[in-house]
């Protein structure tokens, strides 16, 4: 599984780069602040959202901690998808939150 860290995306952002974030964190965690641009779908809904997901774009996949998003990034790359792991998830994060 590919992964990257906090810091990787927060320069690519700052670099201006289109980057397509999907946190799979639960609506009560999300409400205390997200990356901003980042797509919600709580990690019970990815199975069910993939007519919401694109085969040709890059998804950086995000959580607390990084092992929900680790799992999202099995399953959808399972079923075909370009995904990457944040590792460390939100606890990792240092950028600026919405």
């Amino acid at each position: 599984m590919k992964s990257i860290s906090a810091v990787e995306i927060q320069e690519k952002i700052k670099d201006g780069e289109k980057v397509h974030i999907i946190d799979v964190r639960e609506d009560v965690e999300v409400a205390e602040g997200k990356i901003p641009e980042a797509k919600h779908i709580p990690l019970g809904d990815i199975p069910d959202s993939l007519e919401k997901l694109d085969k040709d774009k890059h998804y950086y996949m995000v959580c607390r901690s990084g092992g929900r998003s680790s799992s999202a990034c099995e399953f959808l790359n399972n079923e075909g998808y370009n995904v990457t792991n944040m590792t460390g998830g939100m606890l990792a994060w240092q950028g600026e939150i919405e």
